[in-house]
């Protein structure tokens, strides 16, 4: 045990000796603290080298962590198919939802921080949802009645508030979302054909009315229904703490944690680490937002909750780092162990229904996914993708951490974003 703590300099004996299941990783497993000091990660390499050999993607970078070491990096590919720029640990990603579970846990500092409370109306913070109203029949007509339930912030991170989203509404409520601009994403500057353009989103302050103004899908707390509410969240921490939701994070997240490479608006200056992103079609690679002319140079109306950032591999797995160690990185504690292990929980409500969802037998914590223990994932595990390929999760249990980065939309083209997870545990079980 010795041998294989002192191979890992940078994590405390403390930390491995008080973790029963960090303790049992290492007796079933050996082999991975060698593997990760000699790069032996045969099984994802050759997932990852395929993809790009293939020309189903430019580029495709996996992060893999374990404890406080430092990831290990498989990448292959560059950041588009006409910059012969190799991907690497800088290399600038849209990440799309994968802002959720960074949203959410902006939200679980506030809590530490006693400044939001789980389960208290997020009406003491927007007045506007004193009184909202529940569709009678989402299908046919906006006919509603008077909610039974206030929508509190446990609501908005677990997508189980009532509210929509227009890449999953249908119905008269859809039409709604895109005549009022809400519709806090972006994918382009060029119309993508089958793709209705939406009003211009407007100010969160506005944006934030325009919703409440609107009925609900369903009673809050009873459905799992994928939704803007991580980005109505960000108002929510706005009034809150007093700052913008980019201005929060910066000061409560991403500076103490060195993140230094997260934007909402990629600056001119970072525009050479910008990937490519690509829709493929027809066997062949359409470009939809060039990194030179990208969408994302642009500033957004405000910072997206739910789908704003643009983020590296190293920053991203520090933001990951951070929730191995409970609410620490390196020595730097953003919140209490106990609130960063609230925050990988299950805080669905109990009313609330995920048959037939994408989280049906699996929890939700703050923005991120939560595994069960069952045949969806196993206890400890906590994280989310995003809509153009990416995606990341953490093993608090193990102590592992794992992201993966690519840029293709829709992310369901290809299987690498939900095969994920089983690709990280194959590998490391061929290390033990």
């Amino acid at each position: 045990m010795s041998k294989v703590l002192n191979q890992m300099p940078n994590l405390s004996r403390r930390h491995v000796l008080g973790s029963a299941g960090l303790l049992g990783l290492f007796a079933a497993m050996p082999g991975y603290a060698r593997a990760m000091a000699t790069g032996d990660f045969g099984l994802i390499r050759a997932q990852v080298e395929d993809y790009v050999a293939s020309k189903k993607v430019a580029g495709m970078l996996v992060s893999l962590g374990f404890g406080a070491q430092e990831a290990a990096l498989i990448g292959a590919g560059n950041l588009a198919l006409d910059i012969p720029t190799p991907v690497d640990a800088n290399s600038l990603w849209r990440v799309y939802s994968m802002t959720k579970p960074i949203a959410g846990m902006a939200a679980m500092i506030l809590v530490d921080q006693g400044k939001l409370k789980l389960d208290q109306p997020i009406a003491d913070f927007i007045p506007e949802f004193a009184n909202m109203k529940v569709l009678t029949d989402p299908a046919k007509n906006l006919d509603a009645v008077p909610a039974k339930t206030m929508i509190t912030p446990r609501h908005l991170m677990t997508h189980t508030a009532g509210l929509g989203y227009n890449i999953v509404t249908k119905g008269p409520l859809l039409e709604e979302y895109n005549k009022l601009g809400i519709n806090p994403a972006a994918v382009s500057k060029t119309p993508i054909p089958g793709f209705p353009m939406p009003a211009p989103t407007p100010p969160i302050d506005e944006f934030a009315r325009r919703v409440a103004s609107l009925p609900l899908i369903a009673e809050p707390g009873t459905i799992w229904s994928y939704s803007i509410g991580l980005d109505l969240l960000g108002y929510v921490i706005q009034v809150a703490s007093g700052m913008e939701l980019g201005a929060f994070l910066q000061k409560a997240m991403f500076d103490p944690l060195g993140m230094t490479s997260s934007y909402w608006t990629v600056p001119q200056s970072e525009v050479p680490r910008l990937s490519t992103n690509y829709a493929p079609f027809a066997g062949a690679l359409i470009p939809i937002d060039p990194a030179q002319d990208s969408i994302f140079t642009t500033p957004p109306a405000f910072p997206f909750g739910g789908a704003g950032l643009v983020s590296s591999a190293r920053d991203y797995d520090r933001f990951l780092g951070m929730l191995v160690g409970k609410g620490q990185l390196g020595g730097t504690r953003i919140m209490s162990e106990a609130t960063a292990l609230l925050g990988m929980s299950n805080l669905l409500p109990d009313t609330a229904v995920t048959k037939g969802t994408w989280v049906e037998d699996q929890g939700f914590g703050a923005g991120g996914r939560v595994g069960l223990g069952n045949a969806k994932g196993p206890a400890g595990t906590y994280g989310w993708g995003g809509a153009a390929g990416t995606v990341a999760f953490v093993d608090h249990v193990r102590g592992i951490r794992a992201s993966g980065f690519t840029q293709y939309m829709p992310a369901e083209s290809y299987p690498f974003q939900r095969e994920f997870p089983k690709m990280i545990y194959d590998q490391l079980q061929a290390m033990g």
